[in-house]
């Protein structure tokens, strides 16, 4: 597939990570403040805080680039998306319960995808002052550092985290599998991965292209590997945004979760 050139890429890298770190500013200022929040289709929450946050995006990132699709969580799908090869992917706050829990794992996850495959991505935690950042070919960073996966080889011993349901209806199978505690923000939660204090994520069926796009490449360039429980790559600006069940892992590490995933 092809890509943007580097200089292309360094762009709108610097564009992302500054809209994120803007972004980022606007969701503190609601957080702790009791901002008004509801439940939206799906059963999931919404603040004021995540619209707020879309709509700065949305200006800031299509101004700089008007040739470029749409694809948030808080934005009504526009299909039109599916006609252009480069497309933001964006989820203005990943982790919203958290966010309103006032617990520091929520995060703003930006993603530019060209031709399904993401090639840019930025992932700012503000409570932790986290910035994650990636370009396809360049390598992954957290607050400018390198950062890798985990050298875990074997699903004993490795430090996991996701929902309960999943991991307890295969922990008896899994000797000594250490579980970490659950990170409501699902990018969050990969980045951990990517940067190595995690040896392994694993996320329910139903996470969406807003949730992953970004760290999906964070994860290739640290090293590791997201992909669904089959192996299959993810692709994305589909007419359908959702994805099945999801690891996260290095890539010694990925095929022995795997087979524990596909073995029913």
């Amino acid at each position: 597939m092809p890509v943007p050139n580097k200089t292309e890429r360094q762009a709108d890298l610097a564009l992302i990570e500054n809209a994120a770190r803007e972004a980022g500013a606007i969701a503190k200022s609601y957080f702790g403040n009791n901002p008004q929040s509801w439940t939206k289709a799906g059963n999931s929450p919404v603040s004021e805080a995540d619209l707020e946050v879309d709509k700065y995006l949305a200006k800031t990132l299509l101004e700089a680039r008007p040739d470029y699709g749409w694809l948030s969580e808080e934005t009504e799908d526009d299909l039109k998306r599916l006609q252009k090869r480069r497309v933001f992917i964006v989820d203005p706050i990943d982790g919203t319960q958290a966010f309103l829990n006032v617990q520091s794992e929520w995060c703003v996850s930006i993603g530019l995808v060209e031709d399904g495959r993401p090639y840019a991505g930025a992932i700012y935690c503000p409570v932790r002052d986290e910035m994650f950042l990636a370009s396809i070919g360049d390598g992954a960073y957290r607050n400018d550092r390198p950062i890798t996966v985990s050298e875990a080889q074997f699903a004993e011993h490795a430090v996991v985290c996701g929902p309960d349901r999943l991991l307890q209806s295969r922990a008896a199978r899994i000797a000594n599998l250490k579980f970490a505690p659950r990170i409501r923000s699902l990018a969050y939660r990969f980045a951990m991965v990517a940067d190595g204090r995690l040896d392994a994520a694993m996320a329910r069926a139903r996470a969406s292209d807003w949730d992953v796009a970004a760290v999906d490449l964070l994860l290739h360039e640290s090293g590791g590997r997201l992909a669904d429980a089959r192996g299959n790559e993810l692709l994305y600006n589909k007419t359908t945004v959702k994805h099945p069940e999801l690891v996260a892992s290095s890539r010694k590490l990925f095929k022995r979760l795997q087979s524990i995933f596909c073995e029913d």
